[in-house]
């Protein structure tokens, strides 16, 4: 797709298309360098049309981008591609989605030890195989969160939901080739200072889950390619 072909929006402050609408931080940072080009691209990538048309293609190849023929649906993917590599590059600072605390609910009265309290081992669903119940998570011993809404596992990265990338790196896990423990529990106390990073991190990623399957189902059909 080349943006040359067609006219560009308006970019004023009052444009769905300005920079100032974009997210803040380093996702503003990395955006203000975002060459005009990858924006429609990143959209494009993400959408379930074209995933599907060329599903062959990219299971054996690099992505080819098609070139859109209508001027509306090359700024539809553009701004959503925008908008796309904000909430991604952004994850961890979006609103934590608000789970029901089936056990664990600290609203009220703060757990004495919040390193023992949050600590995780290994997150999982609750129910047994073949009927387990993904609304529900069990954290640990002493928190169960409810209320996972089910589409946000359509969002899929590398063959796999999200969330459930959440749920395999950040746990206690020993390497049995070198012994090397990674304990994510380490990384949330030590680097980012808050025991309860792991679980707040599954949160924000509902949330961005959410919205990126909005944006996507928005993204116009492909059309005629020829």
């Amino acid at each position: 797709m080349s943006a040359s072909r067609y006219p560009e929006p308006d970019r004023s402050a009052g444009s769905d298309h300005s920079p100032t609408a974009t997210r803040s931080g380093q996702a503003e940072a990395l955006l203000c360098r975002w060459p005009l080009s990858a924006s429609p691209i990143y959209g494009l990538l993400h959408s379930e049309d074209y995933r599907t048309r060329f599903a062959d293609n990219l299971s054996k190849q690099l992505p080819r981008i098609p070139r859109v023929k209508a001027a509306d649906d090359f700024w539809a993917f553009s701004k959503a591609g925008r908008v796309l590599a904000a909430l991604h590059v952004n994850y961890e600072q979006v609103e934590p989605y608000p789970v029901t605390f089936i056990r664990g609910d600290t609203s009220l009265v703060p757990p004495p030890d919040p390193e023992r309290f949050y600590r995780v081992e290994q997150m999982k669903f609750a129910g047994k195989r073949p009927k387990l119940d993904r609304s529900t998570v069990i954290y640990n011993a002493s928190i169960t969160i409810s209320g996972i809404p089910l589409e946000a596992y359509d969002y899929v990265v590398n063959g796999k939901p999200a969330l459930e990338w959440v749920m395999e790196r950040q746990c206690v896990k020993t390497d049995k080739a070198s012994g090397i423990v990674n304990d994510a529990n380490r990384y949330a106390i030590e680097t980012v200072g808050d025991p309860v990073y792991p679980l707040r991190l599954f949160q924000r990623i509902i949330t961005v889950s959410l919205e990126t399957m909005k944006i996507v189902k928005a993204l116009p059909a492909l059309g005629d390619l020829s």
